[in-house]
């Protein structure tokens, strides 16, 4: 008469209630575990973009020497620096070799200098001298002013002889600050 209650309030109840136990604690260990696998993936993500972010200030602390430089530069009148960059790489060439002839400021830039929204200028300047010392004393100029960007560049023979030096007309866009 009371082994039916016996067997179910004795191990039927027990075993259910201990099943669902386990259950809802394989649940919760699950939940814990996702969430533990989520922070850690986090944590991961933090650590490589701070190493990151740490590479990049490294490379900028560089940087800051050139970039200050580049700034006094912008805020230089450009016009008086090309004339004075120009006279002091000129005064290391031979004089025969290479002559400023004609220097003028065009105002408003031509080709891309026209179209962004940095501002910049036009100069154009006539050399006359050897192709070599003409090429070493631009690419001179453009290590001094990296803000210079070559638009035109014109070479014709300055007389009949063979050896006599070419005419060169330049024409840069000025990027100003």
């Amino acid at each position: 008469m009371y082994k039916k209650p016996i067997i179910i309030f004795g191990i039927v109840v027990p075993i259910i209630l201990a099943a669902i136990f386990v259950g809802v604690c394989v649940f919760v260990k699950g939940k814990f575990s996702e969430s533990y696998q989520t922070k850690v993936k986090y944590y991961e993500g933090n650590e490589r973009s701070l190493t990151a972010a740490a590479q990049i200030e490294s490379k900028l602390g560089e940087q800051r020497e050139n970039s200050k430089r580049w700034q006094e530069l912008l805020d230089q009148d450009t016009f008086s620096l090309v004339t004075t960059n120009l006279r002091l790489i000129g005064e290391d060439l031979p004089p025969k070799e290479f002559q400023q002839t004609a220097f003028e400021r065009l105002g408003n830039s031509g080709s891309l200098g026209s179209v962004t929204a940095q501002k910049s200028t036009g100069m154009r300047f006539n050399l006359r001298g050897t192709y070599r010392s003409v090429q070493k004393a631009l690419l001179e100029l453009e290590t001094r002013m990296p803000n210079l960007q070559l638009q035109d560049l014109k070479i014709s023979p300055a007389g009949n002889s063979e050896v006599s030096p070419l005419n060169f007309e330049v024409v840069y866009t000025v990027w100003e600050n």
